[in-house]
């Protein structure tokens, strides 16, 4: 019977070629603007990483005083110290574990074939890697005697290593980072993130770094920070050991915990840390106060979405109903047209439901092709977004969720906008028509 409705509906569309096509193209354009911005919005509060988002977590220490206040968003700062970094990296703890920062590179090699280029960095500890499953094509990382000596080693990533080497494993060569020579241990895979989770200080949507460096090389090196820096005291940092010993805020810290029962013994150890360092004078305020959010606790409280992108969402979904006003005039006009039809099909027979399911069946499959249709028109949209702004070269996708679901919503919304007039259609009264026949 559904094959028997979909061929009149099919015939349908031909007696009134003008209409259908006119009903297809605004469901198409209301789905291609809802599915462009409904596919950002996907994508930008999508689980970057679910197999262990709720494992990893983010480390925030309170040391301003009573009186430094205004710039954070809760009082907490969204990145530590080095001096905070260093000790929670060398305690004695089972836990795997990293602090990190941005930096950047001129990027040459001993050779004319490749022009230098500047590169950006991420200076970090050995197990970033492990805890962020990133995966090596050749070699591995840096052995934790390395991490001890400061050994001048570094991972790249494979779209570097294919452009340096020609995708060849390059364990053991060596590149040169400004003035420093650095031996490569391991090329991972691209990071496949479309989202900074682990470092939102310059932007959730920037490209990850594709070179990797021990973060025990910070102190030796003098390694700049190309990330944000905050203080909130005043002091003189007069050199590069004055800012390792200083308050300001430019490492960020993670802290792998796979269980509920380690992140409230990794939290005990921060109070004790605090507690600690304030007998020395440092985290001044009478109440201790630490923060640990998982990577989707701190996307949320670092607001990767805003409400710019909800309200832009609601505003799609809005230029979509107004689509589907349209589209339920032309059905009212199409359908009562067809009445005498109805009522000879009445006298046949038919009942009252099978005329509702013949028209709702129609409408479908007009969501259907608009819907199809509806997709080109969002890569068209999602295209030129990607070519307008750089930061949505990654979230400005289609992925298969968003594929599956732009048919399903525009049937969904074609059947519910088609239930009046077949409503109303159905309730022809059969001898009316024959008397007018």
């Amino acid at each position: 019977m559904l094959f028997h409705y979909i061929d009149l509906s099919w015939r349908s569309f031909k007696r009134t070629p003008m209409v259908s096509a006119l009903m297809i193209i605004a469901i198409a354009i209301g789905i291609g603007v809802t599915m462009t911005s409904l596919s950002v919005y996907h994508m930008m509060s999508a689980d970057p990483i679910p197999s262990k988002s709720s494992q990893l977590h983010h480390v925030q220490l309170l040391t301003l005083d009573e009186e430094r206040t205004w710039w954070t968003k809760d009082d907490m700062p969204y990145q530590v110290t080095y001096q905070d970094a260093m000790n929670l990296l060398s305690a004695d703890l089972p836990y795997r574990r990293t602090a990190m920062l941005k930096a950047g590179f001129a990027v040459h090699l001993d050779n004319s074939d490749v022009k230098p280029f500047i590169e950006q960095a991420r200076v970090a500890s050995g197990d970033i890697f492990s805890m962020f499953n990133l995966e090596f094509i050749y070699g591995g990382a840096w052995s934790a005697d390395d991490e001890e000596s400061a050994a001048s080693v570094v991972v790249i990533a494979q779209s570097l290593n294919d452009k340096l080497f020609q995708g060849e494993n390059s364990v053991g060569k060596t590149i040169n980072l400004d003035d420093m020579t650095v031996r490569i241990v391991g090329v991972i895979k691209d990071w496949p993130t479309y989202v900074k989770y682990y470092d939102l200080n310059n932007g959730a949507f920037r490209e990850p770094e594709q070179v990797f460096l021990p973060f025990s090389l910070v102190a030796p090196n003098e390694i700049e920070s190309w990330g944000n820096s905050n203080n909130w005291k005043a002091q003189s940092n007069r050199n590069y050991q004055d800012l390792l010993n200083s308050e300001v805020f430019w490492v960020q810290y993670w802290v792998e915990l796979p269980t509920h029962q380690d992140k409230e013994a990794y939290a005990s150890f921060l109070m004790s840390y605090m507690a600690e360092q304030q007998k020395i004078g440092r985290f001044a305020r009478k109440e201790l106060k630490y923060a640990l959010r998982d990577v989707n606790e701190m996307m949320v409280y670092r607001e990767v979405v805003n409400e710019d992108n909800k309200i832009l969402v609601m505003l799609s979904f809005m230029f979509l109903a107004v689509c589907l006003a349209n589209i339920l005039g032309l059905l009212l006009a199409k359908f009562l047209r067809r009445a005498p039809e109805v009522g000879v099909r009445r006298a046949l027979g038919a009942s009252k439901t099978q005329v509702f399911i013949q028209h709702l069946v129609e409408v479908g499959l007009l969501g259907m092709i608009g819907g199809l249709l509806g997709i080109l028109i969002a890569q068209v949209g999602l295209w030129g977004m990607r070519t307008s702004n750089s930061a949505y070269m990654a979230i400005a996708d289609m992925d298969l969720t968003m594929l599956l679901a732009a048919p399903v919503i525009a049937v969904s919304v074609c059947i519910l906008a088609g239930l009046y007039p077949a409503w109303l259609v159905c309730r022809t009264t059969p001898a009316t028509h024959l008397k007018s026949q």
